[in-house]
């Protein structure tokens, strides 16, 4: 392990990080309304560790190795989080503490969308806009804004990049060079957020909330500047404006870079998760939709069509948006979207979640165990499209799978042992672990009320999620620190 090359890269990464307190700054100066000082003070504080962990070691310019990628992945979102958290408990917002801020900023920057803060509308601009800015760099992961800025700082990227995305990518670089790839990645991430502030403004947003909601919708996060989160604009062309941008971002990016490079829609047409994706949210709005409409839950049957797809989409997408109260909808309905959440958005996406294509994996594995049943000796693939799967990736998705729920079910007994019923604590750790959000029973509106250990436990499932479980776990394998 070469921790002096680690050390090195972690400093120039909270440097690079430090940037991100000024344009809240900015934000602040136009509104006037407070909470300058605080940014102010973490962007020195931030600056002056990044440069004391770097100048050191500044001289140390070695490749970076797979497993020392693994280290720096870890330790940036876990420092970032910490780290994020600073400017928020020093505005002194509801006399916030040490646990909520590092709650809060670990919430955004994993795109999760849970809070603790009560009282949105009335903080500052710049304690808003700073919560969704953390959501939108977390969208697509800082680590991949890196990797197109450190190549010029004389480190190699793909080590990083391969560790910020583990599991079946079907693309894992869209052009010859990663820092292309992740500069390509980073091109349609802002083309969306761009597309989607100018179709909240029109659809009657203030420019301030429009580019708000945009950072979040496009990194599927879910912050809002509002206590009642889209719901607030009362907004049908709103709410369908986010449906839209909802279910771009929850598609795998590397199908948006192809679909635009050929000018064509067939990229989309032609991928097998892409289509599952589309086919699961359908489904599951149908459902919704009708047993919204047979249980009267809603006036109208426009209106139960509008909240039913919305919530799906939100929900199913990991994104979190809220514009009814869907924890209090009757019979199943809050835990089959509590349930689509385990889904997710496709691999390659902002999406939380399992990933639609290891679902798909496993729904044909459990196929093809079925017909070898009948018929024992028939070698029989398990293809996704046309491309037949190695049996080491069957294997890894299972492996995550085993890991996923096992991880699950030990979290949930955490949080149980801290006071939490089994309604809570279930929900609890689906939305933090699915980068999801609101959960239900005492986690419905937020995450206020449950206790300091429930929250770390909880900060935990947050960035086992965003690294999808085993990134964090190779830590603590004996094999990983054996030279």
């Amino acid at each position: 392990m070469q921790f002096l090359v680690i050390q090195r890269i972690l400093g120039l990464l909270i440097i690079v990080f430090s940037v991100t307190h000024l344009p809240p700054i900015a934000v602040g100066l136009i509104y006037l309304d407070g909470a300058i000082a605080p940014f102010i003070e973490a962007f020195v504080l931030t600056l002056i560790v990044g440069f004391a962990l770097y100048l050191p070691v500044r001289q140390h310019k070695k490749e970076l190795r797979l497993r020392d990628g693994f280290l720096v992945v870890v330790l940036f979102w876990t420092v970032l989080g910490v780290a994020g958290g600073l400017p928020i408990y020093l505005s002194g917002v509801n006399d916030i503490s040490i646990t909520d801020s590092v709650f809060e900023s670990i919430s955004g920057i994993t795109t999760t969308g849970a809070t603790v803060i009560v009282g949105l509308d009335g903080l500052p601009h710049a304690l808003l806009f700073y919560r969704q800015e953390l959501q939108w760099l977390g969208g697509m992961g800082i680590i991949v804004l890196a990797v197109a800025v450190l190549p010029m700082l004389g480190v190699g990227g793909m080590q990083l990049f391969r560790a910020e995305t583990p599991g079946p990518v079907k693309d894992t670089k869209l052009t010859p060079r990663i820092t292309e790839t992740a500069k390509a990645l980073w091109y349609i991430y802002l083309g969306l957020t761009i597309a989607c502030a100018l179709a909240y403004w029109l659809a009657g947003m203030s420019i301030f909330d429009a580019i708000s909601h945009s950072f979040s919708t496009v990194a599927i996060g879910g912050f809002s500047t509002h206590d009642a989160s889209i719901g607030y604009f009362d907004s049908t062309a709103i709410q369908f404006i986010a449906v839209v941008f909802m279910l771009l971002s929850g598609v795998n990016f590397a199908i948006h870079f192809t679909a635009f490079r050929h000018r064509s829609l067939q990229p989309y047409r032609r991928d097998a998760e892409f289509r599952t994706y589309i086919l699961v949210l359908f489904i599951v709005s149908v459902i919704t939709i009708g047993y919204l409409q047979l249980s009267r839950t809603f006036d109208s049957t426009a209106e139960s069509i509008i909240e039913g797809l919305f919530q799906v989409v939100s929900i199913g997408t990991t994104t979190g948006y809220t514009t009814a109260e869907y924890y209090t909808w009757p019979g199943f309905l809050p835990v089959l979207l509590l349930y689509v959440s385990f889904i997710g958005g496709c691999s390659g996406s902002t999406g939380g979640g399992i990933k639609v294509i290891r679902i798909l994996l496993l729904v044909k594995q459990g196929v093809r165990e079925l017909k070898r049943l009948v018929h024992p000796n028939a070698q029989i693939a398990v293809k996704i499209g046309k491309k037949a799967m190695p049996d080491r990736v069957i294997e890894a998705v299972w492996g995550f799978f085993a890991a996923y729920f096992a991880i699950s079910a030990l979290l949930i007994l955490l949080l149980m042992a801290t006071g939490l019923n089994q309604v809570t604590a279930f929900s609890a750790v689906a939305a933090c672990l699915n980068n999801l959000g609101p959960g239900l029973g005492d986690v419905g509106r937020n995450f206020a009320s449950i206790s300091n250990t429930a929250k770390w436990i909880l900060c935990v499932a947050m960035v086992l999620g965003r690294l999808e479980i085993f990134t964090l776990l190779v830590l603590f394998t004996p094999t990983f620190w054996r030279k």
